[in-house]
């Protein structure tokens, strides 16, 4: 395909979604594999090893299946990593002057009572959370015999009921599903005996399918369930996409000399549940290192007139990722499961699984993001006070995490760590979008953990971590 009509199909995609392409015209469409998307940092790419060689717009991932016109690619689009970026939501009101499909009260709008959606300005306000941060409310009843009480809820969008909490997180991406240790961000896609915890990747296909008709009966208000032939259609597409950035702009090809970056080395990256485990849950007993990513092993060389300064800075930052000691303190889920109050770790240690980024067990974790002390703020949010029910110790947090699926009090503000590849088209980032980039996602970090990171070694990290 040349440039040209490569640029006039990008534009065809783009529009089709902002503006409501007629489903028989996008359906035409089919995008060669490794087609490029562009981003502010590079071009991202995807491959779709399940597609001959493209990524066809006929499949039902793309159709409207529910009755509010909204389809699985509402939320998960190609140029946004296959979920969303707040930008491009922002965009896609102004086009659409906040009705496109995305836009519905059923979880779109800060709350599903006492917003205005007859007038733009109300839609804008209604909408605030997803236009500004790419936010989804996703509503969840407290699970009967929890071991605690919500006792308040002071949401400053009105949904202030205790028995239901409004929790506000983005959509994880629909692609580099092969590497998922948990469907969802407090696992309750695979959380038995309603799903099937994965093990092996029959498991994972089946938690998909789960996730595939829950989504279009809650997201896109389906009136009836998939087809096991609409069904089986998602999940083989959605589980056949590779995704990674492939250039960046001041380094250029990131396949290039030797590195094995973008996504087609990424398909074929070995994976199993609780591979390179730190905690000893690897079925191999292999020991684990914290050696997470070799992507830019060539470009170690320190010689910037060699190498570029630009790979040279992605180079130092793969080394800090994997090399960079972090003295892990208070994080529910790791330091209290293992019985240390100090973990001398690093940034694999929560972030195993080799060249992907994510981990490999099911293991939801703590680390302040929800909290009201996050450093970035989270004023933007809710703040839901639960009382254990056996100590009367109180909790205050923005979004209960897990424990709103198990109903552990353990489990409050634990949420699983996403796959890291493919980051630079999908900002903001945290569940809750509390990080507007790259580089506060590398200041949490910092701050939290006390890290001590230079100027240097942030921009060296950032510029590691969009070339992901």
């Amino acid at each position: 395909m040349s440039s040209a009509l490569h640029v006039r199909a990008y534009m065809a995609i783009v529009l089709g979604f902002l503006i409501g392409l007629p489903q028989s015209a996008s359906a035409q469409i089919k995008l060669p594999n490794l087609f490029p998307f562009p981003n502010a940092h590079g071009i991202s790419q995807t491959e779709n090893t399940n597609g001959n060689g493209q990524i066809d717009f006929g499949n039902a991932f793309f159709q409207s299946l529910g009755t509010n016109g909204r389809s699985c690619s509402s939320c998960h689009l190609p140029d946004q990593g296959w979920s969303i970026s707040s930008s491009s939501v922002a965009l896609r009101f102004l086009l659409t002057a906040g009705l496109d499909p995305i836009f519905r009260t059923v979880d779109g709008s800060v709350c599903d009572h006492g917003v205005n959606t007859s007038t733009v300005s109300g839609r804008q306000q209604a909408y605030k959370l997803l236009i500004e941060r790419g936010l989804i409310r996703i509503g969840i009843a407290v699970p009967a015999g929890a071991e605690f009480d919500v006792v308040g809820v002071n949401n400053p969008y009105g949904c202030n009921e205790t028995d239901t909490i409004s929790t506000y997180r983005r959509p994880l991406p629909s692609t580099n599903l092969k590497f998922l240790s948990a469907v969802m961000w407090d696992g309750r896609e695979s959380n038995p005996p309603d799903t099937q915890k994965i093990a092996v990747p029959a498991d994972l296909i089946a938690d998909l399918g789960h996730q595939a008709q829950d989504a279009t009966s809650g997201h896109a208000q389906g009136a009836v369930p998939l087809t096991t032939a609409q069904m089986n259609a998602i999940v083989n597409f959605e589980t056949g996409l590779y995704t990674a950035q492939g250039t960046d702009f001041a380094a250029g090809v990131l396949s290039a000399n030797g590195a094995t970056g973008g996504p087609t080395a990424l398909a074929g990256q070995q994976f199993f549940i609780g591979i390179n485990d730190p905690l000893g849950l690897n079925p191999t007993n292999a020991p684990f290192t914290s050696v997470i990513f070799t992507l830019f092993n060539s470009w170690t060389n320190s010689q910037t007139f060699l190498v570029g300064p630009a790979r040279a800075s992605i180079a130092r930052g793969q080394a800090l990722f994997n090399n960079r000691s972090i003295n892990i303190t208070g994080v529910a889920g790791l330091n209290d499961a293992t019985g240390q109050a100090v973990i001398q770790g690093s940034c694999g240690t929560c972030h195993s699984s080799p060249n992907a980024g994510d981990h490999s067990v099911a293991a939801a974790l703590n680390i302040g993001v929800a909290d009201l002390s996050n450093s970035l703020g989270v004023q933007y949010l809710p703040v839901v006070t639960l009382k254990n029910k056996t100590t009367g110790q109180i909790v205050q947090t923005t979004d209960p995490g897990r424990a709103l699926i198990s109903g552990k009090w353990a489990d409050i503000g634990k949420v699983k760590g996403p796959v890291l590849r493919g980051l630079a088209a999908r900002a903001p980032y945290f569940h809750n979008g509390s990080a507007g980039s790259l580089a506060d996602v590398v200041d949490f970090y910092d701050t939290r953990f006390a890290i001590g990171f230079t100027a240097r070694e942030k921009a060296d990290l950032v510029a590691f971590l969009n070339a992901l």
